[in-house]
């Protein structure tokens, strides 16, 4: 079996888990990935690293699927030393007149589905007494932003998860960190409109939206042993923006 340590990354298809994915295969780690869909960019990297990059098809929304999932990659391809929780959508709209069916799909993927995820990872790495979880959320947990209420909510939620884990893990020697980037030049910012992003740049003490390179050696620092005595942490990475 392998010895190269194993990292998973949920949707790491596209956007920055896709950035993840393929900055963390670059400095020798496994990579097992899902996702409801994939691109040609993926595929092409697939099949650049045939041996250390795992993908499945699975839904955060579905728990039967993500179970036998994490079963799976256990027993094919070894522990789990480290899990990146990226999945998510993004919905922007009032709360008085956002849809309810749409509201619960953000809460289903972005929160219940991670939360339940890091529960399966991490009752196998309690047994191990080793291992790291990290999570993807947001400035827009941590600040307030119109239209933005329940996605706020969901990275707020990570957030929290993330401080509470720390200390019931800790004593386990499990890390539990996470990052909230900010405006990302990714699919979620593409229909922003040229008014929008010039504001936000405006905003931005660096002048510019960032860039998933931006966030991915965060990942690799929160991942080393440089980052040890670091647990229970929110790193934002924002060009300044919530300054």
């Amino acid at each position: 079996m392998n010895e190269t340590p194993l990292v998973l990354v949920s949707g790491g298809s596209r956007g920055l888990g896709f950035a993840i994915v393929r900055h963390l295969l670059k400095e020798g780690y496994q990579v097992a990935t899902f996702s409801r869909s994939v691109t040609e960019e993926f595929e092409r990297l697939r099949e650049e690293y045939r041996d250390r990059l795992f993908y499945f098809y699975g839904d955060m929304a579905n728990r039967e699927t993500i179970e036998d999932l994490v079963k799976k990659i256990e027993k094919d391809i070894g522990p789990i030393e480290a899990l990146i929780n990226n999945a998510g959508i993004a919905c922007e709209g009032v709360l008085a007149t956002m849809p309810p069916g749409q509201i619960e799909q953000l809460i289903a993927i972005n929160l219940t589905g991670t939360i339940l995820l890091t529960r399966l990872v991490v009752r196998r790495m309690i047994v191990r007494c080793r291992g790291i979880v990290l999570s993807i959320s947001s400035i827009i947990g941590l600040r307030g932003y119109a239209g933005l209420a329940a996605y706020s909510a969901t990275k707020a939620g990570l957030d929290g998860m993330t401080r509470a884990l720390a200390r019931e893990l800790g004593p386990r020697k499990i890390r539990v960190n996470a990052i909230a980037p900010g405006y990302l030049e990714t699919e979620m910012t593409g229909k922003l409109d040229e008014k929008q992003r010039n504001q936000i740049t405006r905003r931005t003490p660096m002048g510019r939206l960032g860039l998933p390179e931006d966030v991915v050696g965060v990942v690799s620092f929160l991942l080393s042993p440089a980052s040890s005595f670091i647990t229970g942490q929110t790193i934002v990475v924002d060009g300044g923006i919530t300054c």
